[in-house]
């Protein structure tokens, strides 16, 4: 084959350094949705973040950091599907002057 001496062979299978860059991804996801201001991009990026890490969590077994990105992801999930169908209530501190 002329291209085998070109291109080296990896140290890992396919499957691993595809796992490993969504595990990367969904980190990232989840850090950069902390700084989001727009409460339906926010859910929307921590759900994908969540659910990235959840396929890293399956891949290696570990039972607990499954448990914590499958709930991390349904709560984004269902509050994203309650903004977009108007359903959600913002009860958070508004910054507006108390009215005498």
């Amino acid at each position: 084959m002329p291209l085998a001496s070109f291109l080296p062979t990896l140290p890992w299978p396919l499957i691993d350094i595809v796992v490993n860059v969504v595990a990367g991804l969904g980190a990232f996801l989840i850090a950069y949705g902390v700084f989001l201001d727009a409460e339906k991009r926010q859910d929307a990026v921590f759900f994908v973040g969540a659910a990235c890490l959840l396929v890293y969590a399956l891949w290696i077994g570990n039972i607990i950091f499954s448990i914590a990105m499958s709930g991390l992801a349904a709560a984004s999930f269902v509050e994203f599907i309650e903004i977009m169908i108007g359903y959600h209530k913002d009860h958070g501190v508004k910054n507006e002057p108390p009215k005498i």
